[in-house]
């Protein structure tokens, strides 16, 4: 079989040599999700990057995350939050209060009346439930605690209200980047296929835009979606914090029945090795699934943690392309 791997840069992977030897490994394009970059971050990893994708022919392509409509904490001093305790989420950009997590969307707190009590945060792994809500202030108790740091996901669960606008954050990388050749962008939080006419009127017909289905009425329309797309995305990971584990698995399951009736590529994306972040090998469960998701039509692998802060970037890679021969 021949298929895509995109592999996600970050600290694990930040040099020209890893590149290579990802590319080596059997990796199709890099990724960089620009959510976690600043635009002087974002500029030095494109100086560094450039001159290595230059040396190939045909050149690696390079995927830039676009948060779109998508809610990140802002920036603080990473703590543990400890269950039972109370925490309070501010509308702001940075905070060094203790306990206070910003939230640079005030969508976020508009939403809070109308969403459930529940939020979670980094693809749910951390869960608090809401006691209180003011203009500009959310009061809650943390139900499942850790560690939490800067830019990580959040959201209410069960909750459809989003402002759906292009932030200043990410016109401005599209303005910095649009010349590049071999970029790609990964457009976040794609609501449906309005939002997708959207995009594609504000960044042109010639913008290679990849959907990332990760809400429930993305996933409905996906067909429709892909009218204004080359690629889609299935992310399971944030699609599993709106949705709660069971419903993302049965929403998987009809979308993946449904997949062969688009003509797009189609990659699966969030917690594809998991494992692999901290081990060396994958488990079975994972080798087996890699194997089942390509044969029922998938078009590759997006892997995110595995590389861009796991132990084991390189050998990721080689796993995620474990069944690239040519038939």
């Amino acid at each position: 079989m021949d298929y895509q791997i995109v592999a996600t840069l970050g600290p694990s992977s930040g040099t020209a040599d890893t590149w290579k030897n990802m590319l080596a490994a059997g990796v199709t394009a890099f990724r960089l999700n620009t959510s976690h970059l600043s635009l002087l971050q974002l500029k030095d990893w494109l100086d560094r990057l450039a001159p290595f994708l230059s040396t190939f022919d045909p050149i690696p392509s390079l995927v830039l995350d676009l948060q779109g409509s998508k809610w990140r904490l802002g920036d603080f001093a990473p703590f543990e939050l400890i269950n039972g305790q109370s925490v309070e989420f501010i509308y702001n950009k940075s905070t060094d209060r203790p306990n206070i997590l910003p939230v640079p969307h005030l969508d976020f707190f508009k939403a809070a009346s109308i969403s459930s009590k529940e939020i979670v945060l980094n693809d749910a792994r951390i869960q608090l439930w809401v006691e209180s809500v003011e203009q500009g202030s959310i009061k809650a108790i943390i139900v499942q605690g850790g560690l939490i740091s800067p830019n990580k996901g959040i959201t209410f669960t069960s909750s459809q209200h989003r402002q759906e606008n292009m932030s200043e954050k990410d016109q401005a990388i599209f303005e910095q980047t649009h010349d590049l050749g071999y970029i790609r962008y990964a457009i976040s939080y794609m609501k449906d296929a309005a939002e997708m006419i959207k995009y594609r009127s504000l960044l042109g017909p010639s913008a290679y835009l990849i959907a990332k289905l990760e809400r429930e009425p993305a996933i409905d329309e996906a067909l429709q979606i892909a009218e204004n797309a080359e690629e889609l995305w299935l992310c399971r990971g944030d699609l599993g914090a709106e949705l709660g584990i069971k419903a993302m698995a049965e929403k998987v399951y009809r979308f993946t029945e449904m997949l062969r009736k688009t003509h797009l590529p189609v990659l699966m994306a969030g917690q594809v090795l998991e494992h692999m972040i901290d081990q060396i090998t994958p488990t079975r469960s994972e080798v087996c699934y890699l194997y089942d998701t390509l044969t029922r039509g998938y078009h590759g692998f997006v892997l995110s943690d595995e590389t861009a802060i796991g132990h084991y970037p390189i050998e990721a890679c080689r796993t995620a392309a474990l069944f690239k021969t040519k038939d």
